[in-house]
């Protein structure tokens, strides 16, 4: 199957590719590198199924081409990361929204079969959990950036289900709950490789607030071979799935954890949500999902528990460290 894959130099895009590639499938990605990078996807570049173009999904002319040529898109490219939204917002509903209307109207033109990703963020302020994929969502005011990207992946949604109901373009549509493993970076606030580098370099561990927020990690492993059973389901066609881990954890705790498998002086330190990010700025105190949906529908069952993520990524985050350490001694 030839595979069309926006933002496939980020972490889960490339991850993704990786494990598509592995299945027999060829992929070709579109990424800007905004947030993505390079070197993620450079040990693809040998293999004669995959190939690449470092440029924006805007450009219409080249996704149209591409899209023609695909046999299934997976549109992963979004703007991402707590602190880019807050800091961002113009660029987080711009890149969301437009990338995600031009992929769906180009694929409708040829009636191809289109994967959204979004966001555990889009239920918003909701305090009953689990999440179902069915459930209210609660989104915060429009004054507060914070819900910026909540409110533009909800609206990705709206359209891809709107294309599926009106124009009977195949969609599938996936909500992610924190995915974490190697190559995640936390440059725009992604909480365990942020910890993990801390905690290896020996700095603070800098929770936000009071560290008793809760959430739920799944292995990026386990989300992209969610994400590729789903594609090869037809019965998944103009459905919504929660893909997540039910395993929860405090924040805290989670720090906590980190400090231990990596045997870290780091001293743990809370910092004030208005410090970190904005003033008035609103977190959610869990977020669970539902995951019985998905379940049913491909069998889904998590591989990798909270500790092997940990420690794929430590392993991931000291190799890069010592890398780093070498090159400025060069």
């Amino acid at each position: 199957m030839n595979i069309l894959l926006t933002g496939g130099a980020g972490f889960i895009g490339s991850h993704l590719s990786e494990y598509l590639l592995e299945r027999g499938h060829r992929v070709c990605i579109v990424d800007d590198l905004s947030t993505g990078s390079a070197e993620n996807v450079l040990p693809l570049k040998a293999n004669p199924g995959f190939s690449y173009h470092f440029q924006s999904a805007k450009n219409r002319h080249l996704m149209a081409e591409l899209v023609d040529c695909a046999d299934f898109i997976f549109h992963l490219a979004a703007a991402v990361g707590v602190r880019l939204i807050v800091e961002s917002p113009v660029r987080t509903i711009e890149t969301n929204v437009q990338l995600t209307e031009l992929v769906l109207e180009l694929a409708a033109k040829k009636k191809k079969t289109v994967l959204v990703a979004s966001t555990s963020e889009v239920y918003g302020k909701r305090v009953t959990v689990p999440f179902r994929e069915d459930d209210d969502l609660i989104i915060g005011p429009t004054r507060m950036g914070r819900w910026s990207y909540a409110c533009s992946k909800a609206l990705d949604e709206f359209l891809a289900i709107a294309y599926w109901r009106e124009q009977k373009l195949p969609v599938i549509v996936v909500r992610l709950f924190n995915t974490v493993g190697p190559r995640q970076t936390g440059r725009y606030g992604m909480v365990i490789p942020n910890f993990v580098r801390q905690a290896l370099q020996g700095e603070n561990i800098t929770v936000f607030g009071d560290g008793a927020q809760q959430r739920c990690f799944l292995h990026v492993a386990d989300v992209v071979r969610a994400l590729e059973s789903l594609a090869m389901l037809p019965a998944a066609i103009g459905q919504v799935f929660n893909i997540g881990s039910t395993e929860e954890i405090s924040i805290l705790h989670l720090a906590q954890r980190v400090r231990e498998l990596t045997a870290s002086p780091s001293a743990i330190v809370n910092v004030p949500y208005a410090q970190a990010y904005e003033e008035g700025f609103e977190d959610m105190m869990r977020r669970v999902p539902d995951t019985s949906k998905l379940q049913s529908a491909i069998g889904f069952q998590p591989r990798f528990q909270l500790d092997q993520i940990l420690r794929d990524v430590i392993a991931f985050e000291s190799r890069r460290l010592d890398l780093t350490v070498v090159a400025h001694a060069r």
